[in-house]
């Protein structure tokens, strides 16, 4: 479960990041916020497992 709550907040935070950094510039912006996000998304993941499903 915690491996599903990771990757599913991963995939949704570096869709976020993509978004954000495509509205600032062009594809190198979106690229490295999408890539800051996807770690965003890890550590929100394994804090929603470990807080809300042990």
């Amino acid at each position: 479960m915690q491996k599903l709550c990771i990757f599913v907040s991963m995939t949704l935070f570096s869709y976020l990041g993509w978004y954000l950094g495509s509205l600032v510039s062009e594809f190198m912006t979106a690229f490295l916020v999408s890539g800051a996000f996807s770690l965003l998304g890890v550590w929100v993941g394994w804090k929603v497992h470990h807080s809300y499903l042990t």
